[in-house]
């Protein structure tokens, strides 16, 4: 499966899982305008499009234009569009066509999608599995789990990073995960002041 460095943004869980199921990258959900009202994860993308850059790939209909646009006017750092083709149909789990009668990312077929990716000038990769991951057993040791001052810790650490404090814990290693490497994460906590608690 190809890897791509950058975070990709769709509107919609069945687009992720079309998505997915040909690319290995994170990919992050708007759920439709209402990214429009949710600060947190803007502010998760404002911050993927500093560290990685991010890819939105929307539907193209009026309403994937309007999202596309809100989003390359409120977030800055490297930002790659890529479009879909216009092919007229509907998507099979759909009982009728949507309003512009246009496929959605998720009716695309994968080859199409990776067409799209290389036209906007998208790179890939093949994963390297030679890079060392950080896990949970780093955010034990280094105290941002199962410890009495975990919760205070991590909330510290997604403040500093830029992150939404309400992180769970996994979705925290997920995402470090997709940034860091794990020296770049020792050398980030070994930067920190981690004084004081709950």
């Amino acid at each position: 499966m190809i890897h791509i460095q950058q975070a990709i943004i769709v509107e919609g869980k069945y687009d992720k899982i079309k998505l997915s199921s040909v690319i290995d990258a994170v990919i992050i959900v708007t759920n439709g305008f209402s990214i429009f009202k949710d600060k947190e994860k803007m502010s998760l993308i404002r911050t993927y499009a500093k560290k990685t850059g991010i890819i939105i790939l929307t539907d193209s209909d009026s309403a994937g234009f309007k999202i596309r646009n809100y989003l390359k006017g409120s977030v800055e750092g490297n930002i790659i569009n890529v479009y879909i083709p216009d092919i007229f149909g509907k998507e099979r789990r759909k009982e009728k066509a949507s309003k512009e009668g246009k496929l959605g990312v998720e009716g695309m077929d994968g080859e199409i999608i990776i067409n799209a990716l290389k036209k906007a000038g998208v790179v890939f990769s093949e994963r390297d599995i030679q890079k060392e991951s950080i896990t949970r057993m780093n955010l034990y040791e280094d105290g941002f789990s199962g410890g009495d001052n975990s919760s205070f810790k991590r909330k510290k650490l997604l403040k500093y990073l830029e992150l939404p404090e309400l992180l769970s814990v996994s979705g925290m290693l997920d995402i470090l995960n997709s940034m860091f490497t794990l020296d770049e994460y020792k050398k980030i906590i070994s930067e920190m002041d981690f004084e004081g608690g709950e």
